[in-house]
């Protein structure tokens, strides 16, 4: 079984107000689309997430990890068409189509909607209408309508791939959703309970409620890493990934990457986790002389399993020499691939201990780290 999700974001969203459209605009501290785009990535079965771009955007969201982008069509149904599309031929078999303005979409709601896809081949997200509803006309109420098995539709919409792919190849028209399409294709839908919070954003006030349900459920975890290796005979170090030519290298059980190690130590600790040493026991020989990005590997998979986005990241190496600063963006790319975050969210950076204690006489190199996790 091989799920992914489509993320459409190529619309202007004029409505919502602001100089750019609603989805790269500012909500509880982060755009819009980088919610959105969390609680996708906080679900691990999730294997491709495919965000549709307008053309005019496409550098405004750089893919990463399981993320990837595409172009958009002038249309919804266009675009949504785009994303089924360019995910022909990958071994698809299950597919989420969410728009990314409903950006307070939880982990959970993807994981139900996944869940019951096992036993139906599309699956919608709804709320029943409980108010009353009057059609009108000039500003007058003009007569009531039947709320009896009315329901506000939400996203995301799961669907059997192949099957919604045909559906969308088949359909003319521009339907209000891909729910329409399916049925008019003939596949059954079922409809899943939806969330009040689960809110689209459209207009100035949304921005409100939105900011008020994001800051309210947020969890956020500082955990901090410290590590300590000491000179020994070589020619080079190894420091958050990077290989730096040096008169020494650094002794240690494994590769002895200083940096990389307080890092996930920090990663660990912010979840209550332990330390490397609980989950790589050094007295284990498979471990010897092992690459350090296999523990920040694991720490960051373990962040995704419980729910946690990593927010950022700062890693600070102690030595005189080697000198950190002409590495530096090296070693914030190595981090930011072994764990699929921006290179913004990635500090990296050296002190000396102005040739005071161990650092000081140069026995060897210490570091620091924090990170930062978020889960909703």
């Amino acid at each position: 079984m091989t799920n992914a999700a489509i993320i459409v974001a190529a619309g202007r969203g004029t409505r919502a107000g602001g100089d750019v459209p609603k989805q790269w605009q500012a909500l509880a501290g982060r755009r819009v689309i980088d919610w959105t785009l969390a609680a996708f990535e906080a679900v691990a079965e999730i294997d491709t997430i495919l965000v549709v771009l307008h053309r005019d955007d496409l550098g405004l969201f750089p893919a990463r990890g399981r993320v990837e982008t595409t172009t958009g069509g002038e249309t919804r149904g266009a675009s949504v068409r785009n994303g089924l599309e360019a995910l022909t031929d990958r071994g698809i078999t299950r597919v989420l189509i969410h728009d990314v303005a409903r950006a307070c979409i939880t982990p959970r709601a993807i994981s139900d909607i996944l869940t019951a896809l096992d036993a139906h081949t599309a699956v919608a997200p709804a709320l029943p209408v409980t108010d009353a509803l009057w059609r009108g006309a000039d500003g007058q109420v003009v007569g009531t309508q039947d709320r009896s098995g009315l329901y506000r539709a939400q996203t995301p919409q799961g669907f059997d791939y192949a099957a919604i792919l045909d559906a969308h190849r088949a359909y003319a028209g521009e339907p209000a959703d891909d729910v329409e399409v399916a049925r008019a294709a003939g596949l059954p839908v079922h409809i899943l309970d939806g969330d009040e919070t689960n809110l689209k954003i459209t207009t100035p006030g949304d921005f409100v409620r939105a900011d008020r349900i994001l800051r309210g459920q947020m969890e956020i975890r500082t955990g901090s890493g410290y590590d300590v290796h000491r000179f020994g005979p070589g020619d080079h170090v190894v420091l958050c990934g990077v290989a730096i030519p040096h008169a020494r290298g650094l002794q240690g059980h494994s590769d002895a990457d200083v940096g990389m190690h307080a890092l996930t130590d920090a990663l660990y600790g912010a979840m209550a986790e332990g330390d490397i040493g609980q989950h790589f026991p050094p007295s284990d020989p498979q471990w010897k002389g092992a690459e350090s990005h296999i523990f920040l590997r694991h720490a960051v998979e373990l962040a995704t399993r419980n729910g946690f986005e990593i927010s950022n990241v700062d890693v600070t190496l102690i030595c005189e020499h080697p000198k950190i600063g002409p590495h530096a963006t090296a070693m914030r790319n190595a981090l930011a691939g072994i764990m699929s975050l921006d290179l913004g969210r990635i500090s990296v950076k050296a002190t000396t201990s102005e040739r005071l204690g161990f650092t000081g006489r140069e026995e060897g190199i210490a570091a620091m780290a924090t990170a930062t996790l978020v889960r909703r």
